[in-house]
């Protein structure tokens, strides 16, 4: 340490400096720095009062006093904290020891405000980080006499070691702030990442809207988290995560005079220090009891928007939320309105596509009906009319007895197309033997060659049973309409805890990268969506297999 003047150090006074400097470079936090240093400076100069002023970014004066040997309720009556005036100023402007065995003889002293307790002693001393001023170390009121030379002595070296620490302190917090800035944007990677994953790999509304809840409420640490959706002049709480009663969700309340629907007007967040009195929530209709803070954020998309994040009272710390999580959050809601607006487009797609599929399949059963049951009912009633007319008892018996025929066809028919609705057999005794008549039906009508296999022994849950029916019905249907083939294959297996399916036909094939989809393909991705498991189409000139794979619960009558 050039220039300090150690010789005139006792042997008590160095190894006191020497154990001080190792305590201040232990020490990782700033604030610890500084209470050591005012700790160890007024056990060796025997000082009474004791400061450290922390120069602002100009060095111009001070930004924070830390202070030893005044109690709380004596600064509370002192005041605000001195910004560098009077002899406090004299270091900032000449950084250099300033020794004073009474401070009112200095020219530059102002005197001492009102409540300030009296002091005459001083010794004050720069601190130094990299050669450049930081802050000072003031001492004043030495028990027995003024500061000597050998108190300056230490005081310049405790600075220098306080420079040494502090500097390291300073370097530990901005690599744990830099640290924690890193989590944060990984942490905000992977729930912006996984919503992007849920918008191309699942579309379901209902999991898209939990993953947004769950990642969000990680992302921020909070206590809970909340989903509140527009629907017309009401929001409706769509999804919720953490602490928060089950009973509200699907909750509904205006937007008017809500707090959530400033947020949604105006288009920005907005942190609440005081949930119950800024929200109103203090009997529970949101579902989330005794929050303390909150942070509101809308959902935009493409400037409509859908609704607002609610997050309630981070976790493991300071309960409020700060500008860095404000920001995080904002960001996480682009990604989260994005989301929304897709799934919603993919379910009304869904939907709309549905209704046209049941629209199709109606005209489909109308057209069989006036086609063929109506026709030749009004078929029999011609033939039983001109019968009629004709009084002739033989006439009459001969047309009884071709009625007696058309009945007996169109019953057959109106089986047929009964048991193409639903088929006794599904309900009665189960898969195996309704999709064993379906085999044989295709084999009588359409002439094709069917080799089919059901291992699947006892009943399945009702709703598996009628999706692996309605798959092999409708894929028997698309050969039979488009595949001019001869042969098809039809496997259903009972396996572990999926049932298989696997329908093979020879025909001319299709194009199954064709941009719009069938009707019945439609249905068929549908309803294997809906059962959780997995559908492949391949097709090719001369084949077309469908292979489907379903979860299985057993019914309970299994």
């Amino acid at each position: 340490m050039p220039g300090v003047e150690l010789g005139t150090l006792d042997a008590r006074r160095l190894s006191a400096l020497l154990e001080a400097g190792q305590c201040l470079v232990a020490q990782l936090q700033v604030d610890a720095v500084l209470q050591e240093l005012l700790r160890v400076a007024c056990d060796l100069t025997g000082a009474r009062y004791a400061a450290l002023g922390v120069l602002d970014e100009d060095r111009r004066e001070l930004e924070r006093f830390v202070t030893r040997g005044i109690g709380r309720e004596e600064r509370e009556a002192i005041g605000d904290p001195p910004r560098g005036r009077g002899i406090l100023g004299e270091l900032i402007r000449h950084p250099v020891p300033l020794r004073l065995d009474e401070v009112s003889d200095h020219p530059s002293s102002y005197g001492f405000p009102a409540h300030h307790p009296p002091m005459h002693s001083f010794l004050g001393v720069p601190v130094l980080i990299r050669g450049e001023p930081w802050g000072n170390l003031y001492l004043t009121d030495k028990l027995g006499g003024p500061f000597d030379e050998a108190d300056q002595v230490a005081a310049v070296v405790l600075a220098d070691w306080a420079a040494i620490a502090v500097d390291n302190a300073r370097l530990y917090e901005d690599a744990g702030r830099r640290r924690a800035q890193a989590e944060r944007a990984v942490r905000r990677l992977e729930a912006t990442t996984a919503i992007a994953r849920a918008v191309g790999g699942d579309a379901d509304l209902s999991r898209v809207l939990d993953l947004i809840v769950e990642r969000g409420r990680a992302l921020l640490e909070a206590r809970a988290l909340l989903m509140l959706l527009v629907e017309g002049d009401r929001f409706h709480l769509a999804a919720a995560a953490g602490e928060v009663a089950p009973s509200a969700l699907g909750s509904r309340f205006a937007i008017s005079d809500s707090t959530s629907g400033e947020v949604l007007r105006s288009g920005r967040p907005e942190r609440i220090a005081d949930v119950e009195s800024r929200l109103r929530i203090s009997d529970g209709s949101l579902g989330v009891t005794e929050a303390h803070t909150a942070l509101l954020v809308p959902l935009i998309y493409r400037g409509t928007p859908l609704g607002v994040l609610a997050a309630f009272d981070r976790v493991g710390g300071e309960l409020s939320f700060a500008d860095d999580e404000e920001s995080l959050f904002l960001a996480f809601a682009a990604s989260a309105a994005t989301a929304v607006a897709t799934a919603r487009s993919v379910a009304e797609e869904r939907l709309r596509q549905s209704l046209a599929a049941a629209e199709q399949e109606r005209r489909r059963w109308a057209r069989e009906l006036h086609d063929e049951t109506l026709q030749a009912l009004g078929a029999l009633q011609v033939l039983l009319s001109a019968a009629l007319r004709s009084g002739t008892p033989d006439v009459l018996e001969r047309a009884a007895r071709e009625a007696v025929e058309h009945i007996a066809t169109e019953i057959q028919s109106l089986r047929t197309l009964i048991t193409e609705l639903r088929p006794a057999a599904l309900d009665e005794i189960g898969l195996a033997p309704a999709i064993e008549a379906l085999g044989e039906r295709l084999a009588a009508v359409e002439g094709l060659e069917v080799d089919l296999a059901v291992s699947v022994d006892g009943r399945l849950d009702p709703e598996l049973e009628t999706t692996v029916y309605r798959l092999v019905q409708e894929a028997l249907t698309n050969v039979a309409k488009h595949a001019r083939a001869e042969r098809v294959r039809i496997r259903v297996e009972l396996d572990a805890d999926v049932v298989r399916l696997d329908v093979v036909d020879d025909g001319q094939g299709f194009d199954t990268g064709a941009p719009a989809e069938g009707f019945g393909v439609m249905g068929m991705r549908e309803r294997v969506a809906l059962g959780g498991g997995q559908l492949e189409i391949e097709s090719a000139a001369g084949a077309t297999a469908v292979r489907a794979t379903l979860p299985v619960r057993r019914s309970p009558a299994s």
